[in-house]
C-alpha cells in the first residue's frame, strides 16, 4: 500500500523525493502539505481506488492514509 500512496503523493507534489518517505512521514510537517494537497490527494486516492470518502478524515502520517486504505478495501 505504501508504494501505491508514494505515487499519488508524487502526483500531487511531483518535487517530493519519495525515498525518504515512510508510514511515520507527517503530511503537513515533513512533506509540506498544505489543505490543497490534502485535497488533491483525497481526489487522487478516489480515482485509483475507485470510492468517494463520505466522512472527513483526518491524516496527519503516511501511515494513517495506508491503514485507512487497507481497512477500506
Amino acid at each position: 500500500m505504501l508504494d501505491k500512496l508514494k505515487e499519488i503523493l508524487g502526483k500531487v507534489l511531483p518535487d517530493l523525493d519519495m525515498s525518504t518517505v515512510t508510514t511515520d512521514t507527517k503530511l503537513i510537517d515533513d512533506l509540506g502539505f498544505d489543505s490543497l494537497a490534502l485535497m488533491m490527494m483525497s481526489m487522487e486516492i478516489e480515482d485509483a481506488f475507485g470510492f468517494r470518502f463520505k466522512e472527513f478524515v483526518r491524516f496527519e502520517t503516511v501511515g494513517d492514509v495506508c491503514d485507512y486504505l487497507e481497512n477500506r478495501i
